[in-house]
């Protein structure tokens, strides 16, 4: 009489037969089928997808041919290698310092007097010898006078000194005058020779004052301005009336460290003694353009810093150093040494080492420590660490894992010339007014 519904998942919930019975069929159309219960026709529906599922696995899992399909590895990452350049180099040492004055003069007069002229205009070029002040002469014209009238007068003294040493000479051979009387008369004699001696010797000097009148530049150079102007008294070594510096050549004084010392010395040992060469920038040049060489070094090490004073002499001949500038300089012993090249970004850092990566003949990556030296253009110069025919990974570095496999691509490393940046314009300071400009 009461029939089960079935539950949520499709099962009854009676003790019943799952398949119900049968029920007649429609009595005016006796060809209907019969109609199946919900719960059974979902079960039948389940099982169709699960055989539906599992033929797709399975069809995915074999091949075609019938054998089972395997995932293909990733191919080896793709690096280029380059063998290093070997080049001979010339290494430098990095130094700072500023420009002096080859000789340095400070002008004062050698007597004293009225300042009457001067004779240049101040900041110019001075030559040896030249004309720069004159002071009142007519003091040390009439001085050189008096000396040279007594000087005359000295001349007639000794001139009758002889004659009378002479007339008694003669007559000594006849006893008509003393010994006593010619010796005083050759002493008068030598008397008067040195009588002219010193009026000649003050004639001299009064010569010398009167050249000391016209005070000239010693060296040749730049001069300052005056710092005594014309009218003024000045007093003989004392007062200053201007400076001369020698700036052809100049000078370039640096400090450097013991160490650097101690290199250079021996580096020039073994280049036979040759001057140690050097190259200087200004501050506001990217390039070393001026060349000169280290003509002194200090004969001790200054205990307080550690450091040797040294002086290189460059040629100046338009004047264009000034003392005090300040400049970079480099410094070599003018030798050359084998070397080989590599790009800088090659050279990692591991911890506290450089490596580099060397790809071996089947493809295996390993880590080689290099010893680096300083850049030559660019390329990373390598003091020891590589061979000649190392190839070292120079791009894909991030693929390049110690003990993995890769794909090597010959490439090439650039000589260092196409690395040397081009000359960059002097760097002149930006001006701080400007105004339109008068039509």
């Amino acid at each position: 009489m009461y029939k089960s519904f079935p539950d949520r998942d499709g099962e009854p919930t009676s003790n019943e037969s799952d398949v119900p019975e049968a029920q007649p069929g429609n009595a005016d159309n006796p060809g209907e089928q019969k109609r199946l219960p919900w719960g059974v026709k979902r079960k039948a529906q389940t099982g169709i997808a699960a055989v539906l599922v599992a033929a797709a696995a399975l069809a995915g899992i074999k091949g075609f041919g019938g054998s089972e399909a395997q995932a293909d590895a990733p191919p080896p990452p793709n690096v280029t290698v380059s063998q290093p350049l070997q080049r001979a180099i010339t290494e430098w040492d990095d130094y700072t310092g500023r420009f002096e004055a080859s000789q340095a003069v400070e002008i004062r007069p050698r007597i004293s007097g009225q300042l009457v002229a001067v004779h240049f205009k101040d900041g110019d070029i001075v030559r040896k010898g030249q004309l720069l002040f004159t002071i009142d002469q007519r003091p040390f014209l009439a001085a050189l006078a008096e000396s040279r009238a007594r000087a005359a007068s000295a001349q007639t003294q000794l001139a009758l000194a002889h004659s009378e040493y002479a007339r008694a000479a003669r007559l000594v051979s006849d006893e008509a005058v003393s010994q006593e009387e010619v010796d005083s008369l050759r002493a008068a004699m030598r008397s008067g020779e040195a009588g002219v001696a010193a009026a000649q010797a003050q004639v001299r000097s009064r010569q010398l004052d009167l050249e000391f009148t016209q005070v000239r530049s010693p060296v040749t150079g730049r001069i300052s301005d005056r710092r005594v102007d014309v009218g003024n008294l000045v007093g003989a070594n004392d007062t200053m009336l201007t400076t001369v510096l020698a700036l052809d050549p100049i000078y370039f004084t640096f400090d450097g460290s013991e160490a650097l010392y101690l290199k250079g010395l021996r580096d020039k040992h073994k280049g036979g003694g040759d001057a140690q060469q050097v190259q200087i920038k200004l501050q506001d040049e990217a390039d070393y353009s001026w060349n000169g060489k280290v003509d002194f070094t200090d004969n001790a090490i200054d205990p307080k810093s550690g450091t040797m004073r040294g002086r290189a002499v460059i040629a100046n001949p338009d004047y264009f150093l000034a003392p005090g500038m300040f400049g970079n300089m480099r410094l070599t012993d003018g030798g050359s040494a084998q070397a080989m090249l590599i790009p800088d970004a090659a050279v990692r850092t591991d911890q506290a080492r450089k490596v580099v990566f060397v790809v071996a003949k089947d493809g295996t990556v390993s880590v080689r420590p290099v010893v680096p030296g300083p850049l030559v253009g660019g390329l990373r110069s390598i003091r020891s660490g590589l061979k000649a025919d190392d190839r070292v990974v120079i791009q894909g570095l991030q693929f390049a894992m110690p003990g993995s496999k890769v794909n090597a691509r010959t490439g090439k490393i650039d000589p260092p010339a196409a690395f040397t940046p081009a000359s960059t314009p002097v760097q002149t300071p930006i001006s701080s007014q400007a105004t339109l400009a008068a039509r």
